[in-house]
């Protein structure tokens, strides 16, 4: 008989834990805070490339980088109100800046004015208001002194610039790359939430870089070492824990090899992903909550950005629609949060979203006194709606009747009448709560 010693030597290992998924599906709707020296410069957050800025003319906004109305506290509590269960920082975007004391560089907010790490109170605000944390991470970096040069870099053009530096060697950029990485899962207790940004061989930037460069099996197999259950994006070049549409709504639930994947749209509220101040083509409250719903309708997240300002403020445009978009969902989270598609068809101008044996009707525009849901005839126990729990009352016609001057005919068979008020509630989004007879199979 082996002794307990051998015996734990040739049982088989135990299993790994699986990314944590649940509460990500629950949440549906997350911020995400692209935050840096660009918001110095108030011009986006490519400033550095699109102005083909060298690292000497951009030092000027290192120089003066000095955040003293930061308060990550205020961040997290302008997200929960909003309806949000998650926030993503920008730790380092495609410039090479860190927003934490990293020991892999100088080139950190540490050695500007401000002289303070970021991340750590940014991560410290999000747990004291029960959000999850999630941390952006740029794969590109202009700065590094071995990133090699290629269409996205802002010295692309440059010839002189190309030749002296065309030795550069991107496996000294992938020790600081996973270095880095390491520091971030170490440095700050648990992590829920990776986002990495970005991979583009073949894409339309000459040498561009994927998972090779950045040797991603070895990446992701130290992050679920160090952190098994956290969450990471589909962004390093190999298949990730959920997909990333960006600046667009995905017309139908999002698939791989024809089953369903997780996936999370990443919107920005103008345009801009970092502080862009002149910037006024700005989304609606009611365009934004629209687009959560037809996320949500469709099984996917929405992450929504802010920007903040050079001093650390949230943008007033932004803390004024978030404050709007904070409004609907006091009354109508329960037909976001922890919802998904439903099996059913919803009508023209409506979405569903449904959570077991509760079907929401999201009326994105408001019909004259009936709406007509197919398929629902028999099934629903009890309507009203969301924001006052107000009655919803069903009209029965014999679907063989005919229209005639002031009475209205029958609809197909199996179709579900509600009769409606006339004034819509004053919401973006009204919603009316169905509830089924039992869940729909």
């Amino acid at each position: 008989m082996p002794s307990a010693a051998e015996a734990h030597l040739s049982a088989p290992p135990a299993p790994r834990a699986a990314p944590e998924t649940a509460w990500f599906t629950t949440a549906r709707f997350g911020m995400f805070v692209h935050w840096g020296l660009y918001s110095l410069a108030a011009r986006h957050e490519w400033v550095k490339n699109r102005e083909r800025l060298t690292d000497e003319q951009y030092q000027v906004y290192f120089d003066h980088f000095d955040p003293d109305r930061y308060d990550p506290v205020e961040w997290a509590k302008a997200a929960k109100a909003a309806g949000m269960r998650y926030v993503v920082l920008t730790t380092k975007h495609h410039d090479g800046f860190c927003l934490w004391d990293s020991a892999l560089t100088e080139y950190k907010v540490t050695n500007t004015p401000h002289g303070l790490d970021l991340v750590g109170p940014f991560v410290e605000a999000c747990r004291a208001e029960g959000l999850k944390v999630g941390l952006y991470y740029s794969l590109i970096d202009w700065h590094h002194p071995s990133f090699p040069v290629d269409g996205t870099h802002p010295q692309r053009d440059d010839e002189e610039f190309k030749a002296t530096h065309a030795d550069r060697d991107i496996r000294d950029y992938q020790r600081y790359l996973h270095g880095q990485v390491r520091e971030l899962l170490t440095s700050f207790g648990r992590i829920d939430y990776l986002f990495f940004d970005f991979s583009y061989a073949g894409r339309t930037w000459w040498g561009g870089k994927g998972p090779d460069d950045w040797d991603s099996p070895k990446l992701l197999e130290t992050i679920r070492e160090l952190q098994p259950h956290v969450l990471v994006n589909d962004r390093t070049g190999l298949p990730g824990d959920f997909v990333t549409p960006e600046q667009y709504q995905p017309s139908g639930p999002m698939t791989e090899n024809g089953r369903p994947v997780l996936w999370e749209a990443c919107q920005t509220l103008n345009g801009s992903w970092g502080y862009d101040r002149d910037n006024l083509d700005r989304k609606s409250a009611d365009l934004l909550i629209r687009m959560l719903v037809d996320g949500v309708s469709k099984g996917g997240n929405l992450l929504l950005n802010v920007g903040p300002t050079g001093r650390g403020d949230l943008d007033p445009r932004d803390t004024e629609v978030l404050a709007e978009i904070g409004r609907w969902m006091r009354l109508h989270d329960r037909a976001i949060r922890g919802c998904g598609p439903s099996p059913f068809t919803a009508p023209a101008e409506c979405r569903y979203t449904q959570r077991g044996d509760r079907l929401y009707v999201h009326l994105l525009a408001w019909p004259l006194r009936h709406l007509h849901l197919p398929g629902l005839a028999g099934r629903v126990r009890y309507a009203q709606l969301l924001n006052d729990a107000s009655e919803i009352v069903p009209v029965h016609i014999a679907p063989d009747r005919p229209a005639v001057n002031t009475e209205m005919g029958g609809q197909p068979a199996g179709t579900l009448t509600l009769q409606l008020p006339v004034r819509r509630p004053d919401t973006p989004v009204p919603v009316i709560e169905l509830f089924l007879d039992s869940p729909a199979r």
